[in-house]
């Protein structure tokens, strides 16, 4: 009888040790998922904060349910939250990419219209000011509002350059286009036709 229970015993121990040893598996098998989804989180995270900035928080989000899930021993739960988090991992990257390079090209448009335009701007300004004559609808006192109105303007989009130049699109954009509205009133009022740039994809227009 006493063998009887000690071979018992040993294999209740046995069963033990292996549903031990499956759930250790297990866990790690999980940990590296996330840590994996981690490490491609951490990969596009300085860009996406540019420009996808929800996305990452969906995703930095979905790895930490992950790792919540698996503190409290919830496998399948960690599991699925750690394959949430790889797959937005993988639309972040993408959708980075695509909002950078969409940005992109919204600036470039903005950065060659309107320093020409402020350019002309400023000549005829200069212009009118050493006795060209005025255009219709505009006098002396007009033409001497318009010039500090030209150097706010400069002034705003001296600003949004440099953001562009650090790499700050969304806020260079922006500005640029926050702009507009004025430097067309302002062109209006010195005699140049106005030809607006609207922005097909920057911040606040995206579809």
């Amino acid at each position: 009888m006493a063998r009887k229970r000690a071979w018992m015993l040993s294999g209740v121990l046995g069963l033990t040790c292996l549903a031990a040893g499956c759930r250790n598996t297990q866990k790690n098998a999980i940990e590296a998922a996330i840590n994996a989804a981690q490490t491609a989180i951490n990969t596009v995270q300085t860009e996406a904060v540019k420009y996808v900035p929800e996305q990452l928080a969906s995703a930095q989000t979905a790895l930490q349910s992950a790792r919540d899930a698996l503190a409290k021993e919830d496998y399948q739960g960690a599991l699925n939250a750690a394959q949430d988090a790889a797959n937005k991992a993988k639309e972040l990257a993408a959708a980075t990419a695509a909002r950078r390079e969409e940005w992109t090209k919204t600036w470039s448009r903005l950065n060659e219209s309107m320093p020409r335009s402020m350019n002309e701007v400023k000549r005829r300004l200069d212009a009118y000011s050493h006795g060209a004559r005025l255009p219709s609808g505009m006098d002396k006192d007009m033409l001497e509002a318009a010039k500090p109105q030209y150097e706010q303007l400069k002034q705003v989009w001296a600003d949004a350059t440099a953001d562009a130049t650090r790499g700050n699109l969304r806020d260079a954009i922006k500005k640029a286009t926050g702009m507009q509205d004025a430097l067309a009133k302002l062109m209006e009022i010195v005699g140049m036709k106005v030809v607006k740039v609207a922005p097909e994809s920057g911040p606040g227009t995206q579809r």
